[in-house]
């Protein structure tokens, strides 16, 4: 019978993304495996794009009677999560592995890793291999190697707001509020920069992120390589249309880990700031640049102080 491994990371889009590659590396030590992955409603079509996982739980509605008939062999714990540790245990699941930062580990877990992710300099993918200690596999060691365990493939999707003889670029430019953000108007100041002849320039976001962007600076949409599609796809289409663009620009946010991911150019706008930086939430991908700067406070808000014209030279370099 073949080993039952279930993975669990129930929380953001980026996060979950930079936990995808455990199921690639598992799946190249461990053929005959069937890797699961424990996620939530929101990210799971992120999940579903691995070829790797052979089974998407949903967190939100799973049951011990429906963990009990999964016959899971092992469980990683990769995002602390108590009342499923439990659950994990009460089921009888033979293998149980966590941190032992979390005290709750201790009694729900069997088998535990000491390290700690608030004091890490290690890329989160890297930490994230820790927990892998107990399946003696052979790990990578740097975060580079890491992209090649994605394994997302490129649809044929079409969409009315891409142009087959422009550049089509993102700019998303919101956060949700969990990461230090570059302004509006400093998008602005680059969508003005970049030849209306060569891009074609796709705003994205939430409804809300939209209408914050419209209220911060809504000249930005009457530029005329610059289109609004905030609010217009749900996420599998707003994976699918990523994936058929030439590039995006963001913060460290889950759309620049989906453009990591699908292996287009993603540039990454990030604070100097510890443990902010890229060099523990930087993108994984073959396409990756990062820009960083430091963190001004205003107005209760983490903004990002990167020059415009650094930001327009990376872009222009790449589609020179």
């Amino acid at each position: 019978m073949a080993n039952n491994i279930l993975i669990s990371r129930t929380d953001s889009i980026g996060d979950v993304i930079l936990t995808l590659p455990m199921a690639g590396i598992i799946k190249k030590n461990m053929a005959d495996c069937n890797v699961l992955f424990l996620g939530n409603d929101y990210t799971e079509a992120v999940i579903k794009k691995s070829p790797f996982i052979d089974k998407f739980i949903n967190v939100n509605t799973l049951t011990l009677d429906d963990l009990e008939k999964l016959e899971v062999d092992t469980v990683i714990h990769v995002y602390p999560n108590k009342k499923f540790a439990a659950m994990a245990k009460k089921a009888g699941i033979d293998t149980r592995v966590g941190t032992s930062h979390r005290l709750f580990h201790w009694w729900t877990c069997n088998r535990l890793v000491n390290f700690s992710r608030k004091s890490s300099d290690q890329h989160e993918g890297i930490l994230n291999f820790k927990l892998l200690k107990y399946l003696n596999i052979q790990l990578p060691n740097e975060v580079e190697e890491l992209h090649q365990y994605y394994g997302w493939e490129k649809t044929d999707y079409k969409s009315i707001y891409l142009d087959t003889e422009k550049v089509n670029f993102v700019f998303h430019m919101k956060s949700k509020g969990s990461a230090a953000e570059w302004t509006v108007s400093n998008f602005k100041l680059l969508a003005e920069q970049l030849s209306p002849e060569k891009f074609n320039i796709l705003v994205t976001g939430t409804q809300e992120e939209g209408d914050r962007i419209k209220s911060e600076n809504k000249e930005i949409f009457e530029l005329d390589h610059v289109q609004d599609v905030t609010a217009k796809f749900n996420l599998p289409d707003f994976i699918e249309l990523i994936s058929q663009c030439d590039g995006l620009l963001a913060c460290s946010t889950g759309p620049l880990h989906i453009a990591a991911a699908s292996g287009i150019n993603a540039i990454g706008l990030y604070p100097t700031k510890k443990p902010m930086h890229a060099g523990r939430w930087g993108p994984v991908g073959k396409k990756t640049k990062v820009l960083e700067g430091n963190i001004l406070e205003a107005e209760e808000k983490r903004l990002l102080d990167i020059p415009v014209d650094l930001v327009r030279q990376q872009i222009q370099s790449i589609y020179s």
